[in-house]
C-alpha cells in the first residue's frame, strides 16, 4: 500500500519526475519531496538513490526547476534523483520567520529543546530513516545503494548525515557548504536555539565530525564552491577548516574552486552533471558488491545443471502425495530457479488433488503459497539475482509498457504465460520437472513448490525484503493476499461501510482483518462452524452468524442479514467458500441500490451461479478477484514491508507447522480437520 501521495508527474529526459506529499511520523507533519525515477530496461529494476538536500530557505521545488540539467545525466546513468523538504512545517507562537532560524530554515539536526522537538523538529532522523524506507517502498529506489549532496546548509547536512550512516549512505559530495557552523555566529544560535548549546552542535558539524573520524570513511568527497561567493570571504563557509580537518584523518577531500560562480543555482546546474556522474560510479560499484556478496551466500555449484530433490507428487486425483526424488532442470532464459524454503498449504491445491480443478493435469507438483530463495537465473533475467528473497506469484506480471493489462490499473491479470501455465509448462512450452525414471512432470499454477527446489518464469517473482521470514510471508503468496485485496483493489471499502463475510478460513478471516483496516463500521462473519468464531471477533468482525444452526426460524441467511441484522443489506458481501449456493446468499444480502458481491472461492467444475435477475435489476452487483487485484511484483513487496514494519500481522494464520517435504501429506490432513487456517512446511 503506496505511504505517499503522488501530487504531479512530468515526462522529463526519459523518465518521469514526481512530486509528492506524505503524513511523515517524524516531523509530525505532513512532508513534500520530489524523486525523478529513470526509465530502465526492465521497469521493476531498482536504481540507486541519489539524495539532494536543500539550503536554509529552499525548498525541493528549487532544485527541480532551477538544476533540471541533472535529470538528463541521471537517465544516461540510471540513477533516481530524491529532493528532500527541508523542516517540519508545524508552527507554533514565538516560532521565527527568519532566514537562519524557525520552521522554514533547513538544519539537518533533531531538535531536544521541548517546543521545538514536540513539534517534530527532527529532519536528521527523518532524512535518515524515514524518507530512505519511504522512496525504497514506494518507489522500488535505493535497494541496493544511496548517495547524498546538497547546496549551503544542505551541503553541510549531506556532509554530517554521511559521516555519521556510511552504512546508508555511501558517496556524498556538496555544493559550497557551510562547513564548519559552530563558528558561525547564525550556527551557534540555531544550535542554542534547538539544541540547547553550541557544544552539542559539534554532534551536527561536518568538520568536528571529521576530526573525530580519525581515519577515512570514503574514497573521496567532492566539493564545488565559486570564487565569487558572497560567502566564502566573510567566515562562512570555511570550506578551509573542514579540508584541514579532513588532512588530518586521511579523508580524500577534492575542493573545486569555480572561477567566478556564486552561491546560486546557477553555479548548481553548472556542475551538477558532475557530481551526478560522480556518485553514479560509486553507487553502481555499491550496488554491485552487494549483488555479488549475497551471491556468495548461496551455494551456486550447481548452476546450469540439474538439482535432485526431495518432492510429494501428485500421480492422480484423490490420490495421496508420494515422496519421491524428482530432478530439476536448470533455469532457462528469462526464467528463475528457486530453492524452497517454505510451502504454506493452500485449498487451491486440494481443489485441484480432489479432481475438481478443470485445468488439473497428472502427474504433477502442486504447490504455489512459498517463500523461496533464488538459486540461479537463466539468461536476460535482470529483476532478481541468486541470494535474492521471492514469494513466487501464481499471478505473473510482465510490467512491460506494450501489455494492456500490467499497464491498467484495472486488473493484475497478465496474459504473458497464461496459455502455458494453464498446460502445465513453462513459457517454452516444455517442462523442467522430471520423475527417477526421467519422464516429465507438469507444473502446477506457474509455481510447483511442494518440492526442494522449482523453476519460475521471472515475471512470477516477487523480490521482496532479505531481511523477511520467508516462513512467514509466504502467506503473501496466495491466500492472504487474496483476501485483503478483495477488500482494498477489488471492492475498495470505506470508512464507515458494512461488510458480510461469508466462510471463515484464512481468507475470510484475512477478508474480515482488511476490512476492519479499512475502516468498516460493521463486519459479519458467517459460517456453518461456530468454533471459528473467536477468530473471526479477534480478527474485526461485529457480528457472527452460525447459518447452519443459529438462523430464526424460516429465514434463509440472506434474510438474516437483509432484513434481520440490517434494514437493506451490507455496502459489500464476500464469498470465501468455492459454493454457489453460498454465493448467491452473499449477493442477496448485498443492500438494495448499491450493494456488491466479491466472489473469491473457487467453484468445483462444471458449477454455476444463479440467482433472480431482479436481484440485480435492484442496484446489487457480482465481481470476482484473483489474487485480490495485487500486481504480484510490484505489491507483494509492499504488503511484506508493511508486515516488517508491524501494520499487517499474520503469525495468527499459522496454525500448524511442519518439518521436512515428506510431512506434506500431514499438513493434508491437517487443513482437512477443521481447526487448521494455514499448514506450512519447512523444506530447510
Amino acid at each position: 500500500m503506496r505511504l505517499s501521495t503522488i501530487k504531479s508527474t512530468i515526462a522529463v529526459a526519459g523518465g518521469n519526475l514526481y512530486r509528492c506529499s506524505h503524513p511523515s511520523t517524524i516531523t509530525n507533519s505532513e512532508m513534500l519531496f520530489s524523486i525523478f525515477k529513470p526509465s530502465l530496461p526492465d521497469p521493476l529494476e531498482s536504481p540507486p538513490a541519489l539524495f539532494y538536500l536543500s539550503g536554509l530557505t529552499c525548498t525541493d521545488s528549487n532544485f527541480i526547476e532551477k538544476a533540471s540539467s541533472a535529470f538528463q545525466t541521471a537517465q544516461d546513468l540510471g540513477i533516481a534523483i530524491v529532493v528532500c523538504g527541508t523542516s517540519s512545517q508545524n508552527r507554533f507562537e514565538g516560532d521565527s520567520e527568519s532566514w537562519d532560524f524557525g520552521h522554514n530554515a533547513g538544519f539537518y539536526v533533531d531538535a531536544t529543546e521541548e517546543k521545538w522537538k514536540s513539534k517534530g523538529y527532527s529532519m536528521y532522523s527523518y532524512v535518515v530513516s524515514e524518507l530512505p524506507s519511504l522512496i525504497n517502498s514506494d518507489f522500488n529506489c535505493g535497494v541496493h545503494s544511496r548517495g547524498i549532496f546538497g547546496h549551503s546548509m544542505g551541503g553541510h547536512g549531506a556532509l554530517q548525515v554521511a559521516f555519521k550512516n556510511p552504512e546508508i549512505f555511501c558517496s556524498v559530495s556538496a555544493f559550497a557548504p557551510i562547513c564548519n557552523p559552530v563558528e558561525a555566529a547564525w550556527g551557534k544560535k540555531a544550535f542554542e536555539g534547538y539544541l540547547g548549546s553550541v557544544d552539542a552542535g559539534k554532534e551536527y558539524d561536518a568538520t568536528e565530525l571529521v576530526k573525530k573520524k580519525g581515519a577515512k570513511t570514503f574514497d573521496d568527497i567532492l566539493i564545488d564552491v565559486g570564487t565569487k561567493d558572497q560567502f566564502l570571504g566573510d567566515g562562512q563557509l570555511l570550506p578551509q577548516n573542514f579540508k584541514l580537518a579532513a588532512d588530518m584523518s586521511q579523508q580524500k577531500v577534492t575542493i573545486r574552486m569555480q572561477e567566478g560562480y556564486d552561491h546560486s543555482y546557477h553555479f548548481i546546474n553548472t556542475f551538477v552533471s558532475d557530481h551526478v556522474k560522480f556518485h553514479a560510479k560509486r553507487l553502481k560499484a555499491e550496488q554491485r558488491s552487494k549483488i555479488l556478496q549475497a551471491t556468495e551466500e548461496v551455494d551456486t555449484s550447481m548452476t546450469g545443471k540439474p538439482i535432485k530433490c526431495n518432492a510429494m507428487v501428485a500421480r492422480g486425483p484423490k490420490q495421496p502425495l508420494t515422496h519421491e526424488t524428482i530432478t530439476v532442470d536448470p533455469p532457462k532464459a528469462g526464467e528463475v530457479r528457486v530453492k524452497v524454503m517454505a510451502n504454506a498449504l493452500c485449498h487451491t491445491d486440494i481443489y485441484t488433488l480432489d479432481g475438481l480443478d478443470p485445468e488439473g493435469l497428472f502427474p504433477c507438483v502442486l504447490g504455489h503459497e512459498a517463500g523461496c530463495i533464488v538459486e540461479s537465473v537463466g539468461e536476460g533475467v535482470l529483476s532478481v539475482k541468486p541470494g535474492d528473497r521471492v514469494i513466487p506469484g501464481y499471478t505473473p506480471q510482465c510490467a512491460k509498457p506494450s501489455c494492456i493489462f500490467c499497464m491498467s490499473p484495472k486488473t493484475n491479470l497478465c496474459p504473458a504465460i497464461r496459455s502455458t501455465q494453464g498446460a502445465g509448462k513453462m513459457p517454452d512450452g516444455t517442462t523442467r520437472l522430471r520423475d527417477e525414471k526421467g519422464e516429465e512432470l507438469y507444473h502446477f499454477m506457474g509455481c510447483s513448490t511442494m518440492a526442494e527446489y522449482a523453476v519460475l518464469a521471472e515475471i512470477s517473482c516477487a523480490k521482496i525484503d532479505d531481511s523477511a521470514p520467508l516462513d512467514k510471508v509466504c502467506l503473501f503468496g496466495c491466500g492472504v493476499a487474496t483476501g485483503l485485496g478483495a477488500v482494498w483493489n477489488t471492492c475498495k471499502v470505506q470508512k464507515g461501510e458494512t461488510v458480510a463475510v461469508f466462510g471463515l478460513g484464512a481468507v475470510g478471516l484475512s477478508v474480515i482483518q482488511g476490512a476492519k483496516m479499512a475502516g468498516a463500521s460493521r463486519i459479519i462473519a458467517v459460517d456453518i462452524n461456530p468454533k471459528k468464531f473467536e477468530a473471526a471477533v479477534k480478527a474485526g468482525a461485529t457480528d457472527c452468524v452460525d447459518s447452519l444452526n443459529g438462523l430464526p426460524e424460516g429465514k434463509n441467511v440472506q434474510q438474516h442479514i437483509a432484513g434481520g441484522l440490517t434494514q437493506w443489506g451490507v455496502d459489500y458481501s464476500f464469498d470465501c467458500t468455492g459454493i454457489v449456493s453460498v454465493m448467491r446468499a452473499a449477493l442477496e444480502c448485498s443492500h438494495r441500490g448499491w450493494g456488491v458481491s466479491c466472489i473469491i472461492g473457487v467453484a468445483a467444475s462444471g458449477h454455476e451461479i444463479s440467482t433472480r435477475p431482479f436481484q440485480l435489476v435492484t442496484g446489487r452487483s457480482w465481481k470476482g478477484t484473483a489474487f485480490g487485484g495485487f500486481k504480484t511484483r510490484t505489491d507483494v513487496p509492499k504488503l511484506v514491508n508493511k508486515y516488517l514494519e508491524g501494520e499487517l500481522p499474520i503469525e495468527q494464520y499459522i496454525t500448524h507447522t511442519f518439518e521436512g517435504v515428506d510431512k506434506t501429506n500431514e499438513a493434508i490432513d491437517a487443513l482437512h480437520s477443521g481447526d487448521c487456517l494455514r499448514a506450512v512446511v519447512k523444506y530447510f
